[in-house]
């Protein structure tokens, strides 16, 4: 994807709207992961350095649309309402709206964000409280070069997941140039991803550094894999992955099959798997996507044995009983909650021979200490897989890896994992589409 940087175009005294990923986990007003701002950072810091107006902007969480004078409820609370008795629902309806204008501006604003930015960047950055209001336009319209406004959460708006035109057009008129950094929220056709670019509101677009570099080494990883190229799959659903798992035994050697999902397969190959997590409806697409890879001369490997339980641990970090069986032994009482041992070397076997990997979707329920070990061993494999290009792609495969502290061991660990999956399924992404192509 031969999409122009930030290093393309000429930035100095030009208003720059960035789109960056502040979206991070947050606990009783505090940030507790900062990962997503020190990936943005780099970005940042060359705007400013170069002599430009920096606007940035970024979606918190899933709020009501707080600013907007009709508040809409969410999926639950929509629910929640429609089982009320007709002359009860009017009420509900406005004490969940009452409630949500209440938390959301402390529990999902971009403050705390902007105060650690500051303290960042020299105290050079400021906060508007709104997106396209009166404090928004005064704080941009007073910003000198080298200085930098954060605009309130997005989603405060509805026009920003609707895509709507004057939301576009005001949040456009912020900026001489735009560029997505975001590539969390990159698969998103929201307003400030793609469309204030779609409807030719901005004509200067660029990506800023992190998307470059998930360009740079997934899409080309994808694209033009030094082989043997093994991708390793994990998570519950199949139905998650159907385009993944196809488009990627069009371009790997090895496919590897774990995590919730690879019981669905084994059930498709004829095994009885107990409790274990199953989709049953994709049986029959199991069993193709297992004659494809041999029609193809693929290799798709799934888990030869399995580590079970009576139950799923409550809560979830619980101590629990556990052992281990061959695929073909499992007790119709218990179900499998990770690779076992023999697996586990089948899989790092053939992650250490490779030259390419990537990896989404643990290979069991990673965050208890006793069902981690296939996790682990995936992870480790690929720390020690000699001169290969290893990509972690975004989700839970890289909060195991930051957890299990091998992020240092990797290539590359995607701070995207929708948009990652998006990629591997050989999707064009909205807010990476939109942008100006290198001549």
């Amino acid at each position: 994807m031969n999409k122009k940087s930030v290093t393309d175009v000429d930035v100095k005294g030009k208003r720059v709207l960035v789109r960056c990923d502040f979206n991070v986990p947050m606990k009783d007003g505090k940030i507790t992961d900062e990962n997503r701002i020190m990936g943005a950072l780099p970005t940042i810091k060359y705007l400013m350095e170069h002599g430009a107006k920096v606007v940035l902007c970024s979606h918190m969480g899933k709020p009501h649309n707080i600013f907007d004078e009709k508040v809409k409820l969410n999926k639950k609370e929509k629910k929640a309402v429609e089982a009320l008795p007709e002359s009860e629902r009017e009420k509900a309806t406005a004490e969940y709206i009452e409630k949500a204008k209440k938390s959301e501006p402390t529990k999902l604003t971009l403050k705390p964000v902007a105060d650690r930015l500051n303290q960042l960047l020299d105290n050079k950055v400021t906060f508007a409280s709104d997106v396209i209001g009166p404090d928004a336009e005064k704080k941009v319209a007073a910003l000198k070069e080298g200085e930098c406004v954060l605009l309130e959460n997005l989603r405060f708006y509805a026009g920003e997941e609707g895509r709507d035109l004057e939301f576009c057009k005001k949040l456009a008129s912020y900026c001489d140039i735009y560029v997505n950094d975001a590539f969390g929220t990159a698969h998103r056709s929201h307003a400030s991803t793609a469309a204030i670019v779609e409807y030719g509101l901005v004509k200067t677009a660029v990506c800023g550094f992190l998307i470059q570099k998930e360009l740079e080494v997934m899409a080309d990883s994808l694209e033009n894999p030094v082989r043997p190229f093994v991708a390793v799959l994990g998570g519950a659903k199949v139905a998650d992955k159907l385009n993944v798992i196809s488009n990627l035994l069009n371009k790997c050697d090895t496919l590897i099959i774990g995590g919730g999902m690879a019981y669905t397969f084994l059930k498709a190959e004829g095994y009885e798997i107990g409790k274990s997590l199953v989709d049953d409806e994709k049986l029959g697409y199991c069993k193709d996507m297992m004659q494809k890879a041999k029609d193809m001369g693929k290799k798709l490997l799934l888990p030869v044995d399995t580590v079970i339980a009576k139950d799923f641990p409550n809560p979830i970090d619980a101590e629990i009983e556990v052992k281990t069986v061959k695929v073909s032994e499992i007790p119709a009482d218990m179900e499998g909650l990770d690779i076992g041992e023999a697996s586990r070397k089948l899989f790092a076997d053939a992650i250490k021979g490779a030259k390419t990997v990537i990896w989404n979707g643990p290979m069991g329920v990673f965050e208890n200490p006793t069902l981690a070990k296939g996790t682990i061993a995936i992870a480790e494999a690929m720390a020690e897989a000699k001169g290969a290009t290893t990509i972690i792609g975004g989700g839970d495969s890289a909060a195991a890896v930051q957890q299990l502290g091998f992020a240092d061991k990797m290539t590359h660990i995607s701070t995207g994992g929708g948009a990652s999956l998006e990629l591997f399924e050989g999707k064009v992404l909205p807010g990476i589409a939109c942008l100006n192509d290198k001549d």
